[in-house]
C-alpha cells in the first residue's frame, strides 16, 4: 500500500498511518489464518487413518479457538444417535478416543422414546438442526440439558463455562458429527471467556473440511473393505468348491507374509535392503489370496482328484463289480465241473488270482508310487480280460480306465493337468479384468507368476528369471512349500520335512525355485515358524539346529 502523506495535519497523517498499520496487520493475520487452515484442509485430506484424523480433526479445532477441551462425535449408521469418538481436556490431562482406543460410552441418542427430536441435549440439537450453537454459560443456559456436564464437573473439580458445538456437513450438507468445544481460554488473560464470531467462523470451516477428510477416509476404508469383503467372497467360493484348496490358499498367504516380513528385517547378506512398506506388504497378502482365483473355473472332480479313476465317483468300485461277476462265473465253472478236487484247485488259483490283479489295481489308483512299465505291461494283461455283461462279454477295464490307471505319476491325466493348469492364466485373465487401485495394480502379475519357473519352463506363460521379481519368488516357494507339507490333501500323503527339503533342493538345482531365497528361507527357520503351527509333530522330523543348517543346495 502507498504511504499517504499530509503536510497540513500532521495529526491526521498520523491515525490515518495507524488505521493503515492496523488494517495492513489485520490483513496479514487473516492470510495466514487462511494459509493454515488450508494447511490443515490438506493435512487432513491426506490422513488415511480414520481414528489419527478424528484426533488431529479436535486438536486443530481446539487450537483454532483456543478451547481447552472437546468432543468429537460421529453420527451411528443408523442416524438416529451419536457416537462419542474423541474426548480431550488438556488441562486435566484427559484424552480419550482416536488413537488412544475407543470410547465404551453410550451414544447419544438424537431422538426421544415418543420419537420426538432430542433437543435438550446441545450436541443432538446441532445435529438435527444443522446449526451452530454458541453459549457463553453452560450452567446459565436454558433450555439444554447439562446434568452430564454438572456431573463430570462435581466428580473432577472442573468448571464448564462456555460452549461451542458444530455440525459437520459432507458434501451433500448432510449432518455426519458434531465438534463440540469446551472453555474458551483468552491467549492474553488466560481466563476462560465467551467463544467469538470469529471462532464460529473458523470452527465452521474447520468442519466443513473435516467433513469432506472424514467422508473421503471413510470411503476409502469402504472400498478397501470392499475388496476385503471380495477376497474373502472368492475364497469362501473356492472353500465351497474344494475345502483343500481352501486351506492351501490361507496357509500359503501366512507362508507368504511370514517370508517377506523375515526379508524385509534381514540386516545383512542379499537382502538387507529390502524393505516392505505397509501397501506393499498389503499388495503382496492379496497377490497370494488371490493366486488361485482361477480354480473358480476348474471342475471339481480335477482339483480334488484323490484317485486314478475319480470322476464323480471312484470308478475303482465299478472293477471290483465286475471281478465279482468274475468269480461268480468261475465258481459256477467250478460246479460244472462237478466240484471235483481238480475244479476245486483250479477254483482257489483262479479267485487268488482275481484277489492280486484286484489289490494291484487298487494300489495303482492310489497314484502314490511311479507306475514302471513292467506294472504298465501287467496293467495291459489285467485289462485283456473279459467279463460278461447281460449277453456280451466286455474288456475288464476300459479305454479310459486303462489311461488313468497307466498314470505315470499322481493321479491326473496329461489333459486333466493342463486343465488344472490353465487356472494360472484363468487367475491372470480374471484378475487383469479388475480395476486394482495404483498401490495394487502389481496383484495380477504376482499372484498369476505362482507356477512360473526361473528356467523358463513354467507357466501360464513360460517367463524367465529375468522376468521374476522378488515377490513373485516368494509366492513361488510359499505355493510349492505349502503342497509339500499339506496333511489334508486326499490324493497324497503329508511330507516330513526332511523330504521337503530334499525335493526343494532338486528344484532349485533344476532352476525352479530361487537358491538364494531357499536358503534364506530354511537357515532362517521359517520353515519351522509354519510348521510349529500347522504341521503335525511327526513331520517335523528335523532338530531346530539341523534343520537350520541343512539347506537345499
Amino acid at each position: 500500500m502507498k504511504d499517504l502523506r499530509f503536510s497540513k495535519n500532521s495529526e491526521i497523517d498520523t491515525l490515518l498511518h495507524d488505521i493503515l498499520d492496523r488494517v495492513q496487520s489485520f490483513a496479514e493475520e487473516q492470510m495466514e489464518h487462511i494459509e493454515k487452515l488450508n494447511e490443515i484442509g490438506a493435512a487432513l485430506s491426506a490422513e488415511s487413518q480414520l481414528e489419527r484424523l478424528l484426533e488431529q480433526i479436535l486438536i486443530q479445532a481446539k487450537r483454532f479457538t483456543f478451547a481447552d477441551g472437546g468432543t468429537l462425535y460421529l453420527m451411528a449408521d443408523d442416524e438416529a444417535h451419536l457416537s462419542f469418538t474423541v474426548v480431550q481436556t488438556d488441562s486435566l490431562g484427559i484424552k480419550m478416543g482416536g488413537t488412544q482406543g475407543a470410547i465404551t460410552w453410550p451414544e447419544l441418542p438424537l431422538y426421544l422414546e415418543d420419537g420426538s427430536e432430542n433437543r435438550q441435549m446441545v450436541a443432538a440439537m446441532a445435529a438435527l438442526s444443522g446449526e451452530i450453537v454458541n453459549i457463553p454459560d453452560v450452567y446459565k443456559a436454558q433450555g439444554f440439558n447439562f446434568e452430564g456436564t454438572r456431573k463430570f464437573d462435581a466428580s473432577t473439580g472442573y468448571r464448564s463455562t462456555s460452549m461451542l458445538v458444530i455440525p459437520m456437513k459432507n458434501h451433500d450438507g448432510e449432518v455426519i458429527g458434531v465438534c463440540q468445544l469446551l472453555n474458551r481460554i483468552d491467549p492474553i488473560t488466560g481466563q476462560v471467556s465467551p467463544f467469538s464470531r470469529a471462532d464460529e467462523r473458523t470452527a465452521k470451516s474447520l468442519a466443513s473440511q473435516a467433513a469432506v477428510a472424514i467422508s473421503n477416509t471413510r470411503l476409502i476404508n469402504d472400498l478397501r473393505n470392499l475388496l476385503e469383503s471380495f477376497i474373502d467372497s472368492i475364497a469362501a467360493a473356492i472353500d465351497a468348491k474344494s475345502p483343500y484348496t481352501g486351506g492351501h490358499v490361507r496357509k500359503v498367504a501366512e507362508i507368504t507374509m511370514l517370508t517377506a516380513r523375515a526379508l524385509s528385517d534381514a540386516k545383512e547378506g542379499r537382502y538387507r535392503d529390502v524393505r516392505y512398506s505397509f501397501d506393499e506388504m498389503n499388495q503382496l497378502r492379496i497377490s497370494a489370496l488371490m493366486h488361485d482365483v482361477g480354480k473358480i473355473t476348474t471342475p471339481e472332480y480335477v482339483v480334488d482328484k484323490a484317485t486314478k479313476l475319480e470322476t464323480i465317483v471312484d470308478r475303482i468300485e465299478l472293477i471290483k463289480t465286475r471281478y465279482e461277476v468274475l468269480r461268480a462265473e468261475a465258481e459256477i465253472a467250478c460246479l460244472k465241473a462237478g466240484n471235483t478236487p481238480k475244479a476245486q484247485e483250479t477254483l482257489r488259483e483262479t479267485l487268488n488270482a482275481y484277489e492280486e490283479e484286484m489289490a494291484f489295481l487298487e494300489a495303482a489308483n492310489i497314484g502314490g508310487e511311479f507306475m514302471a512299465d513292467e506294472k504298465i505291461e501287467r496293467l495291459k494283461a489285467i485289462a485283456a480280460r473279459t467279463w460278461r455283461c447281460g449277453d456280451q462279454r466286455r474288456p475288464l477295464l476300459d479305454e479310459d480306465e486303462i489311461k488313468n490307471l497307466s498314470i505315470r505319476k499322481g493321479t491326473l491325466t496329461e489333459a486333466e493337468r493342463e486343465v488344472i493348469n490353465d487356472h494360472a492364466a484363468m487367475s491372470l485373465k480374471m484378475l487383469e479384468a479388475l480395476p486394482f487401485p495404483k498401490k495394487l495394480r502389481r496383484v495380477p502379475e504376482i499372484a498369476a507368476n505362482h507356477h512360473e519357473k526361473l528356467n523358463g519352463k513354467g507357466y501360464p506363460r513360460g517367463l524367465s528369471a529375468e522376468d521374476l521379481t522378488l515377490e513373485s519368488r516368494i509366492l513361488a516357494l510359499a505355493d510349492i512349500f505349502e503342497a509339500l507339507t499339506a496333511a489334508d490333501r486326499p490324493y497324497k500323503e503329508a511330507k516330513r520335512m526332511s523330504e521337503v527339503m530334499k525335493i526343494i533342493g532338486f528344484m532349485v538345482k533344476d532352476e525352479e525355485l530361487d537358491g538364494e531365497l531357499v536358503e534364506f528361507f530354511f537357515k532362517n527357520g521359517l520353515h519351522l515358524a509354519y510348521g510349529a503351527e500347522n504341521l503335525k509333530p511327526e513331520q517335523m522330523d528335523l532338530p531346530p539346529a539341523a534343520a537350520q543348517s541343512d539347506t537345499p543346495a
